[in-house]
């Protein structure tokens, strides 16, 4: 038994009619030309919104100058760090990202703390007594 064609009928699309659009209240060309701009709509909008804001994601690949990372955590770690948040009321991301910044503040503080320390151990400079320039050298 042959099945039926699910093509068009005579295979063309020259056939077609154009739809009658009928008599309607409100036409295309009537509400093309009701259209005002809104001048101080769209000068408030320009103004939320400026072209050259260095937070807009525009083209979605940058966020200002901030960068995106994944961080794979075991199940265990995981639930600990939503229970935590869950605490405080913050998102896990949210917490994550506090923490990591508050750990590399306490970084920086520490090497540079360090940093001084080496620094004043292994200097050059030498103290001599005020006294000791005061006496005559033996000859």
């Amino acid at each position: 038994m042959p099945l039926p064609s699910l093509s068009r009928r005579n295979g063309s699309r020259t056939n077609l009619k154009p739809v009658n659009p009928g008599r309607h209240r409100n036409s295309a060309s009537k509400e093309a030309e009701a259209v005002v701009e809104d001048t101080e709509l769209t000068s408030y909008l320009r103004a939320l919104a400026p072209e050259n804001d260095p937070e807009s994601t525009g083209t979605g690949k940058r966020f200002g100058e901030a960068q995106v990372f994944q961080l794979r955590m075991n199940l265990i770690a995981m639930e600990q760090l939503k229970d935590a948040a869950a605490e405080r009321d913050l998102s896990p991301q949210a917490l994550a990202q506090e923490w990591i910044l508050e750990r590399l503040s306490w970084e920086s503080q520490a090497n540079s703390a360090q940093q001084r320390r080496h620094e004043e151990a292994h200097t050059d400079e030498f103290r001599f007594d005020a006294n000791a320039f005061d006496q005559p050298v033996a000859r």
